[in-house]
């Protein structure tokens, strides 16, 4: 039997509305079929027992609204180099839908989150960690573009929320995570940073282009 090639596994990290999702897709891009992307997103818990007017007054800007043992399982699965099923989480209702995802092993995995670094568990299962510094007006322009366009979010309620509880706990919870990044960025990064940590991820991972 061929033994499995274990993943390298790289860790995205910053605020809502830093550049996570578009770095974590540029990156995927220059490695075409040779890296997979998972969100930390997928891994918020199940409220479907949380009566629906209660749930949207959960704080889910704070670490503890993750399942925790299920990244670790899904991560050390990825880096084992096996594939891994993955929850399908439903921001509107603010529940996990009944069934979940497979996603296959590839030599890359990039994982974008706002919260990875935080618990030595599951940071130590990262090869490579970069964090994405960004001023906050930009992150709620960002932000607010996206709930309204894509969760279906009034402006004032997205602008409530991120003044409530998403910079609160992004002060709290998430800029601190900064001193364990290998790789610090901050919103100006463009190309030439994509170019360089692809190079980087390349030569750890002895993948050729």
């Amino acid at each position: 039997m061929k033994a499995r090639k274990p993943a390298l596994l790289v860790a995205i990290v910053g605020g809502s509305g830093a550049g996570k999702t578009w770095l974590a897709e540029r990156l995927l891009a220059a490695f075409v079929r040779q890296a997979a992307r998972l969100s930390l997103d997928d891994f918020y818990r199940d409220r479907s027992h949380v009566p629906p007017a209660r749930r949207a007054r959960v704080n889910f800007d704070d670490p503890r609204a993750i399942d925790w043992p299920a990244v670790e399982r899904v991560l050390q699965v990825l880096r084992d180099g096996r594939p891994a099923r993955v929850p399908v989480y439903d921001f509107a209702t603010h529940c996990r839908l009944p069934r979940t995802k497979t996603l296959l092993p590839k030599p890359v995995v990039l994982v974008d989150g706002l919260w990875l670094l935080r618990r030595r568990t599951v940071r130590r299962l990262f090869a490579l960690t970069v964090f994405i510094e960004c001023p906050v007006r930009l992150r709620l322009r960002r932000r607010l573009a996206r709930d309204v366009r894509e969760r279906g979010r009034t402006p004032i309620s997205v602008r409530w929320q991120f003044r409530e509880t998403v910079e609160p706990m992004h002060r709290r919870h998430v800029a601190p995570q900064a001193r364990w990044a290998d790789v610090v960025l901050d919103e100006r990064f463009g190309p030439h940073a994509v170019r360089e940590l692809t190079a980087r991820l390349r030569e750890l991972a002895n993948v050729l282009p």
